[in-house]
């Protein structure tokens, strides 16, 4: 017999997940007779592993052959915590850590619980939402470009059907100068697509004016790229996507710069004194130089983009808290927030500041973080991040859902980590975050997600210019891609597809998953399917706001619950290669289902349902 303890169930902690200053946490646990605890305490540890203090336990009830003992705590303040239990007994006493065993009691981690400001809130239109993440220049082409003043040297292709430039200079650098001429327009007029598939908000890779392609160089933080347009063709954007009920926000790329660009103006191309010109520079303190001018901090090393000093006062004032700062800018022009590009690497004190300046002049705007881990206990550089417990984030890129996604439909997990990966992230996160986290399977940063389901050849970049999946590889991705997709929009949060994946495209990492979009080629059966996908969070609320709990996981089989406001739906997902039989209950949605008897349903290997609860 086991000591247990679960701190995802009620039986053992309540309330589920985060708490705000003084909320009352109750705590179970279920102790054998056989243990003889005579006292039993929750030490209770700030984040740097320092001692906050010890709960005692009162025994409240004898179960068969366990006793249950009960402790309640509230914490004074927000911030991250972590727990064990001490027991003692006739035998001198045990620590119980969260993997602990019959053989060792004290392995593995401590359980986390987070405290949250009370008043830290996130933007109801965001919550469950669906996200359709833009890469301007390869989306559509309205109209012809206007190149005046755009950074040189870059090239423009002939035709929306060529192949992105790969291939690196004779020096060895790769420019990512070339450009298919995506515009403003273009997605503007693509509007009425965007919103078929469900999606209400738009995500934009970097807008302004840049040398690259990838637009992450920024040149000019308050100037849109004149490849895209005007600021009035921005705004109207804006405009038309906000009468479809569909939010636009943008990438925030504030941990460095351009070399090319208004305050480095290392090449020359500005009309401006900036750091790079001379140490007199307006700009000079926002950088960082060994040796002026040619020695500087740059982002992982790369000269073209110099880092900035983010608490420098100017650097501040301009980004965030000015008079017609970048961020005021661009949300008077009609954006609805901001993905701010390498969180990691902005500093807690810089995203507090920004959120607290982009509710103040927006109250019910998005900022959205690029976090690759589980952000509640994220460290970086040697720093616990405080993302939710300083109230910095409204939410974060959910890659770990992505991973726990990845990982069952290719068969490496039978179901039990993938319940484990997403039970951590709803537990760890505030559920106002859950709500609102960015669901993704591919992005500018990933393979395509067709290529990553079957592919994951490793080679040269003129290897992966030339590599396609075969065409029994496109069946087995298609149908991966179909069960993975219904898991993505199924989870609690705001699933994210990422253009053309909805249309079948293929493509390794950067450039090949930054390709120009198929029009008039896209793949029918992988199009209905997400348009499905996104009617049906529409139509339920409980999709997109439900909570979320597990009845299966393993054997390659996935059962969930998502209920909310008295409805419940059941969600059965089947990687195995046999049938599994499950109750009929009211059909909302399936692939691959036989009825075998009124009551009974059988799921088809790789088939998945929806189903109400009478």
């Amino acid at each position: 017999m086991r000591i247990l303890f679960d701190s995802k169930l009620s039986a053992y902690k309540t309330p589920f997940g985060t708490l705000t200053p003084g909320e009352v946490c109750t705590l179970h646990i279920h102790i054998p007779c056989s243990v003889a605890a005579r006292a039993v305490t929750c030490r209770l540890q700030y984040e740097n592993g320092s001692a906050c203090r010890e709960i005692a336990f009162e025994k409240t009830a004898l179960s068969g052959p366990y006793e249950i003992f009960t402790a309640r705590f509230s914490l004074d303040c927000a911030g991250l915590y972590f727990y064990y239990f001490y027991i003692d007994n006739p035998t001198g006493g045990f620590r119980l850590f969260k993997q602990g065993d019959d053989t060792n009691m004290e392995a593995g981690d401590l359980w986390q619980v987070s405290c949250v400001p009370a008043d830290f809130e996130t933007p109801d239109w965001a919550k469950g939402a669906i996200i359709y993440q833009v890469f301007p220049d390869r989306f559509f082409k309205s109209g012809e470009c206007d190149l005046t003043g755009k950074l040189t040297p870059y090239t423009v292709h002939r035709s929306w059907s060529e192949d992105v430039d790969w291939r690196p200079t004779p020096e060895g650098l790769v420019l990512n100068n070339d450009f298919f001429g995506g515009n403003f327009r273009g997605i503007t007029e693509k509007l009425p697509y965007i919103a078929s598939l469900g999606a209400t908000i738009v995500y934009l890779n970097p807008i302004s004016k840049a040398f690259s392609s990838h637009r992450y160089d920024t040149g000019d933080y308050k100037t849109p790229d004149p490849m895209l347009g005007t600021e009035a063709d921005f705004a109207a954007l804006c405009a038309a996507a906000h009468q479809l009920g569909i939010h636009v926000i943008l990438d925030g790329v504030y941990s460095h710069t351009g070399s090319n660009s208004l305050y480095f103006n290392r090449e020359g191309a500005f009309d401006s004194v900036g750091a790079y010109n001379s140490i007199g520079s307006p700009y000079a303190s926002w950088f960082n130089f060994y040796h002026w001018p040619d020695s500087y901090h740059a982002w992982w090393n790369f000269d073209t983009l110099p880092t900035v000093n983010k608490m420098e006062p100017s650097f501040i004032d301009y980004i965030i808290t000015g008079k017609d700062s970048v961020v005021e800018h661009w949300l008077n022009l009609g954006a609805d927030g901001f993905r701010l590009d390498v969180a990691d690497e902005l500093p807690d004190e810089f995203l507090k500041i920004l959120r607290t300046h982009v509710k103040k002049l927006k109250p019910d705007a998005l900022v959205l973080g690029e976090v690759w881990e589980d952000a509640s206990n994220k460290s970086a550089h040697g720093v616990r991040r405080t993302y939710f417990t300083g109230a910095e984030l409204d939410s974060v890129m959910n890659y770990p859902f992505r991973t726990a996604i990845l990982n069952f439909v290719r068969g490496w997990d039978t179901g039990r980590g993938f319940r484990d990966a997403v039970m951590s992230i709803v537990e760890n996160y505030p559920q106002q975050v859950v709500q609102c986290n960015m669901n993704l399977l591919g992005t500018h940063d990933t393979p395509r997600i067709l290529t990553a389901l079957v592919d994951d050849f490793q080679g040269t970049r003129e290897e992966l210019a030339r590599r396609r999946i075969s065409r029994h590889q496109f069946d087995v991705a298609c149908d991966r891609l179909l069960l993975a997709s219904f898991l993505q929009y199924t989870l609690p949060g705001s699933p994210s597809l990422y253009y053309g994946d909805e249309a079948g495209m293929e493509g390794h990492k950067d450039p090949f998953n930054r390709r120009p979009f198929p029009w008039g080629r896209e793949d029918s059966e992988i199009l209905d399917h997400f348009k499905r996908l996104g009617r049906l969070r529409r139509d339920h609320d409980a999709l997109r706001l439900g909570d979320i709990r597990f009845f299966q996981a393993g054997d390659k089989h996935l059962g969930y619950t998502r209920s909310y406001k008295g409805k419940t739906y059941r969600i059965y997902a089947n990687r195995s290669g046999d049938s599994w039989e499950i109750p009929a209950g009211r059909l909302v949605y399936g692939f691959n289902l036989h009825l075998v008897a009124p009551d009974w349903l059988t799921i088809g290997p790789r088939g998945f349902c929806i189903t109400e609860d009478d």
